[in-house]
């Protein structure tokens, strides 16, 4: 890997200056974030790594505006979002920004087009088009003909593209996604990492991916590794893995192992 190249900042989706997190629990502090600086320029691929207690959780929040930070500065798309009081803060969750996480969070009662729908409840936009943009969703992740399906009836793989189309109804400019390959096996995590590829490369979606494998990490233009509640490393990936070309091969070289009859 090659060192960053600073980000301009008059370019960056994510601006952070100085930032600092405090939880008090008693009569102890503890600082999870230590004065953070950094920039995330739109239509990044950002991988966030990091042990337990790192602080890259803490920070994944503040950044989906989840929380907001005790002392320091983050603007998102010129946003100070330090200001902002909780209805706001929902807001622009809801408009700028979509979630993936390890475990899917899908309701089990509904089906995947319902699902993907779920955030377009809270919007003020047509709801007579919520069907069709769930669908178009579904079709973006590959999954317009499991529409009617339960969780139940998914794989694992799939419940995951359903809720990375979830995360795209609202046209997010960011999506952030907190361990998504944590629950999936090898070849299923690569067609996940697929379709944040393409979804970073073919419509600018900035992607933040928080996770703890090193190789999952290297399908981002760029790792930022915390410790201690601070940047420890800031480096850009000078040849990021091509998660299609690795699925083209593992098809060939499944379709070389089969047996001829």
């Amino acid at each position: 890997m090659a060192s960053a190249i600073s980000p301009d900042p008059q370019s960056a989706l994510i601006k952070i200056d100085h930032l600092t997190k405090d939880y008090h629990i008693g009569d102890i502090t503890v600082h999870a974030l230590r004065g953070v600086t950094l920039h995330i320029e739109r239509g990044s691929f950002v991988a966030i790594m990091g042990p337990s207690g790192s602080g890259k959780s803490t920070f994944m929040n503040i950044i989906g505006c989840l929380d907001k930070p005790t002392n320091g500065t983050y603007y998102l798309d010129g946003v100070s979002v330090g200001t902002l009081d909780r209805d706001q803060l929902a807001e622009i969750r809801n408009r700028k920004v979509g979630f993936v996480f390890q475990q899917f969070n899908l309701l089990a009662r509904t089906t995947a087009l319902e699902n993907v729908e779920l955030p377009l409840l809270y919007s003020d936009q047509d709801k007579t088009k919520h069907k069709e943009r769930a669908m178009e969703a579904l079709k973006a992740v590959g999954l317009a003909d499991r529409w009617e399906h339960h969780p139940s009836q998914l794989s694992g793989g799939q419940q995951q593209r359903v809720a990375i189309a979830r995360s795209l109804i609202c046209n997010p400019q960011l999506i952030l996604a907190d361990e998504p390959t944590g629950a999936l096996d090898s070849k299923t995590s690569v067609e996940i990492m697929a379709i944040f590829q393409r979804l970073n490369r073919e419509q600018g979606i900035s992607i933040v991916v928080v996770t703890h494998e090193p190789d999952i990490a290297h399908y981002a233009d760029r790792i930022i590794t915390f410790k201690d509640g601070k940047v420890l490393s800031d480096e850009m990936v000078s040849e990021p893995r091509n998660a299609a070309r690795e699925l083209e091969q593992w098809v060939t070289e499944e379709e070389e192992e089969e047996p001829v009859a």
